[in-house]
């Protein structure tokens, strides 16, 4: 590791003083969101298939519920990248992530041989819920468009 960088203190990192904190920033967000924006665009090319697994869930108006999901996952996730609204976009893919556990890997109320995947999705996306939080409270970092709009 290069010393410089070895002997830079933690609080520097945290102000955002650093490259490699800014790029740290840009990639995780767009690992973070890159199962939205792909799950996004697939809802998109198989919207019947998507409305029709929400309908088998007992849930109402599926055609509407499936539009929002591709909004918010191709939507958000997109923003998130560019880092465009990106504290908002994170709070909403949150709510999102939260609401869609709750109703399609409720793990609690399966068959007990889908219970084990069924909790390791639920509790993946809880991971992926926590990561969306701590984008929402530290920010998307320099490279991002926020960045560029708070400079002008």
């Amino acid at each position: 590791m290069n010393p410089s960088i070895a002997n830079r203190s933690a609080a520097s990192y945290a102000a955002g003083g650093s490259s490699l904190n800014d790029t740290l920033a840009l990639v995780g967000r767009i690992l973070l969101v890159a199962m939205f924006v792909m799950s996004g665009f697939g809802k998109i090319g198989g919207f019947d298939g998507t409305a029709g697994y929400i309908a088998s869930k007992g849930l109402p108006m599926p055609q509407v519920a499936a539009l929002v999901a591709i909004v918010v996952e191709v939507g958000a996730g997109l923003a998130i990248v560019f880092g465009l609204f990106t504290r908002t976009s994170a709070l909403a893919l949150a709510v999102f992530t939260l609401v869609a556990s709750l109703f399609f890997h409720n793990f609690w109320a399966m068959p007990a041989e889908q219970q084990m995947i069924q909790k390791l999705m639920f509790l993946k996306n809880i991971a992926v819920i926590g990561g969306l939080l701590v984008l929402a409270a530290s920010g998307p970092g320099r490279f991002s468009l926020d960045a560029r709009r708070r400079a002008a």
